[in-house]
């Protein structure tokens, strides 16, 4: 699949970003993709390709562009365990500066440029996230409801903003928690919380998995898991942007 390499005008610079979509001259529904907190790396490249396939316009911006292009920290090729403390060392302020505002700055820029891409089609779009971008990809749901259909979020501190996020969101909703991240109270508690605000949603943890399990570059990767994603996410995709 093919990736351009791009860069996004945003209220506070510019972001670098890529897409990932089939280049046959046809228009495709819009997705935009936050990635985790570890950025854009061979594996997101996979992924949003894989997404691709499926016949979708994928956009992944570089979250942290204000603090320079990807990778904006340089990363082993595998994120083991004995390399965490020190990746997350530098990693952690970048993610501590990435405020609410500007996350709903750079969101309106997002999705400004993916709905004027001439390979994307008219209508709604979807966002997903993994890890941190799970939030954020709640976030940016919440501030655009007429505009975003569907909202996916994976092993995501999705209780971070508390109940008053989801009130807001209009979209459809996939929560794939991992087992390590979220017990069934917890759960339970989640649910009522969305159930309370009325979001359309579906919300489950994914059996054994832990934090970070889509990502095949992490000891913390699921193979079982990652295709549990897919099968949650495509279908999520498919009902809300197809039909348009």
């Amino acid at each position: 699949m093919p990736i351009t390499t791009l860069q996004i005008p945003t209220a506070d610079g510019r972001a670098d970003a890529f897409a990932a979509f089939p280049d046959r001259g046809e228009r495709h529904p819009g997705v935009l993709l936050y990635s985790d907190g570890f950025g854009i790396r061979p594996v997101l490249r996979q992924l949003a390709g894989e997404l691709a396939e499926h016949g979708y316009y994928v956009l992944v911006p570089n979250l942290f562009y204000r603090h320079g292009p990807a990778p904006v920290i340089e990363l082993p090729g595998h994120i083991g365990e004995a390399a965490r403390p020190a990746v997350f060392a530098r990693l952690m302020p970048l993610i501590e500066a990435h405020t609410t505002e500007r996350v709903l700055r750079d969101a309106d820029s997002y999705l400004r440029y993916l709905t004027t891409r001439p390979e994307v089609a008219a209508g709604p779009v979807a966002v997903t996230g993994y890890c941190i971008g799970g939030l954020l990809a709640l976030r940016t749901a919440a501030s655009h409801p007429g505009q975003v259909a569907a909202v996916a979020a994976f092993h995501a501190p999705v209780s971070a903003d508390g109940p008053g996020l989801y009130a807001k969101i209009s979209a459809q909703v996939h929560l794939g928690h991992a087992e390590g991240d979220m017990t069934p109270e917890t759960l339970a508690e989640l649910d009522h919380a969305l159930d309370d605000a009325g979001v359309d949603y579906t919300s489950e943890i994914y059996p054994g998995t832990v934090h970070g399990f889509t990502m095949s570059d992490t000891d913390a990767f699921s193979a079982p898991g990652l295709r549990h994603h897919w099968d949650r996410l495509l279908p999520l995709l498919d009902r809300t942007l197809r039909s348009h």
